[in-house]
Formats: C-alpha cells, structure tokens, sequence
C-alpha cells in the first residue's frame, strides 16, 4: 500500500483580490485623460480632468455669497440659519468643483479605459479598473464526496487547458460549510502568489486542487507496460493460477517439466495481467482493478517475459526469466 494525492480537477477563471472599479464622483466633459491601458499608477495620480468652467462659476458664486452673508451676519443684518444655508451651499459647490479631477484612490495597473476625450461621462459612471496582479484568487468547485477530505492550506495547482506543466502553485484559503444542492459541488476558494506577472485576472485555466492523501494498492512505475493504450503487469504466479488462464501458454510441456523435475514443483510463473492505473506518483501507479494485496509483481526483465514463463524471483518484486527445458 502506498498514500497517494487525488488530485480534483476542474476549470476556474481567476479574480484580482486587489480590483478597483473608477466611477466618475461628479459629471462632465472629458477634457484630458491622462491614462491609457497597461498604465502603472500611483495613489492620488491624476487619471481624468473634467470640464470645470460650469461647476468653477458655480464654486465662485457659492463662495462670494456665502463670504457676502458672513459678512452680514457678523453686522446683524442676516440671521444664523441663512448664514448655515449659504455655508453649505459653497462647500457643496467646492467639493464638485474638487471633484471634477479624478485621481487613483489606490496603486494599480489600468485596464480598458472605456470612454474618450470630449465624451460626457455621468456621475456615478465607471470608466475602468485598477487591478493589481501580485494576488490572484479563483473559486473552485469540488465534488462533495471530497468534503471531509479538504482542508485549509492544501496545495492547488494550476496549468493551461490540455498540459500538465504546472504554471502556478496556490493554497485553499476557504472551504464555503455549505453544498450547492443543484450540483452537489462544494465551493473552494483559493489564493495564488504571482510576483513574476505570469499570471493575469480573468484568465481560464485548469485547476487541479490536491486533497488528501488516501492508500492505496500500487506497483513500481518499472512494473507496467503499455499495449494499445492497456496497461498490463506480469503477475508471478503458481502453475495452478496458470492453468486458470492459461492463453498461449504450453500447459502440457510445462507440466512434463514438473513431472520430469526439470521445474520444480512451486514453480513460479509470469502472468501477464491487465490492470487499471491511476497518475503516477512518487515512480508508482496506484491500481484501482486487476491486483489484489500481498500479490508480486515483475520489475525487471519485462520485454523478455510472456505470459506463462517460468522465472525466479530475485526480490520480492524483481524476476529473470527461468528455463524450462
């Protein structure tokens, strides 16, 4: 027996865990937009300045009021509640005026950049992100029949559509407590380090999340070929498990040779037995079909054995080829 990983694979696009959507704080005409996609930017950059003359007369009209009715409240003549009126008038009016250049509230790489200089953009209106690839995270789907096999930390492992080269290596950084009735799936969130940039938000890529190691049946990789897309082993055993299968094999000149002693009498046999493999690991295959426990298999010698040749065993699980004249 031997502890293998299963590996749970699946498909997941991955998110920024740094995203920062930009929507314009006050409406107007673009008169610059000093950013472009793939920009670096810096907090508190300058991204887009607005067209102020509308909003700058309204800041000066607020201002002149409200330093009009200061004025006249400090003499008496206007009262504390009209003062109040014309004081927030002009920090309104102050705070749209500021906000007609918008800056970056955070460092980040710009995305698509959506609209242009001379177009009007509305309040509210988000005209790009602000991503930052140093962390990338991707929402996993596990089969619930994995659940009490998960746990936090676990390895995940990423890699393009139809390779194995594995691109990037993560965690499980959260398992959600509940099973998504509709597909019995269990959502997983894990968390990927990407200090060199290969990695970049929304891209789509297998995934494949390393649960628990569980034992299994297994051979050394040395043990099992390959025909049309078969795997078999040669399994040694006794001239009566040959007989049970015996193929093309010469059951009746093999039993002349134990009669005649030319064999002995617990002679032992390759039996060429077809199995199912899973992924190799640590140079071994794990068997789900075709060996049972405490069974010995052929390591060496493989392309000299056929099915029914006597052999001896050298090792538990490593046989020559034995005459049998």
């Amino acid at each position: 027996m031997h502890a293998f990983t299963e590996g749970v694979d699946t498909v997941s696009t991955l998110q920024s865990t740094n995203r920062v959507e930009l929507a314009a704080q006050s409406s107007g005409r673009i008169l610059e937009l000093k950013i472009k996609q793939g920009d670096v930017v810096q907090p508190g950059q300058l991204l887009v300045v607005l067209d102020q003359v509308e909003k700058k007369a309204k800041a000066d009209t607020a201002r002149v009021n409200y330093q009009r009715y200061r004025y006249l409240a400090e003499s008496g003549a206007a009262s504390q509640m009209e003062l109040d009126r014309y004081r927030t008038q002009y920090i309104a009016a102050q705070a749209d005026l500021d906000y007609s250049n918008l800056r970056s509230p955070s460092a980040g790489t710009v995305a698509d950049v959506k609209p242009q200089v001379g177009d009007v953009i509305q309040q509210g209106e988000v005209f790009t992100s602000l991503i930052q690839n140093n962390e990338l995270e991707a929402q996993v789907e596990v089969p619930a029949v994995f659940a009490d096999r998960l746990a936090v930390g676990q390895p995940v492992l990423l890699s393009a559509p139809g390779s194995q080269t594995v691109l990037a290596e993560g965690t499980v950084e959260s398992i959600d407590p509940r099973i998504t009735a509709t597909t019995q799936g269990l959502l997983v969130k894990a968390v990927f380090p990407n200090t060199d940039g290969r990695l970049r938000d929304g891209q789509r890529l297998r995934t494949r999340v390393q649960v628990k190691a569980e034992q299994a049946l297994s051979v050394p990789f040395a043990a099992v070929t390959q025909t049309s897309g078969q795997s078999f082993v040669f399994r040694l055993g006794s001239f009566e498990e040959l007989k049970a299968n015996p193929g093309k094999a010469d059951l009746e000149r093999l039993e002349k040779g134990i009669k005649a002693g030319k064999l002995p009498a617990d002679a032992v046999f390759a039996l060429q037995t077809p199995v199912v493999v899973g992924d190799l690991e640590d140079n071994r295959y794990p068997i789900t079909k075709g060996l049972a426990l405490n069974q010995r298999v052929a390591t060496s010698n493989l392309l000299n054995l056929k099915h029914g040749m006597p052999v001896q065993p050298q090792q538990a699980a490593a046989v020559t080829p034995a005459p049998a004249n």
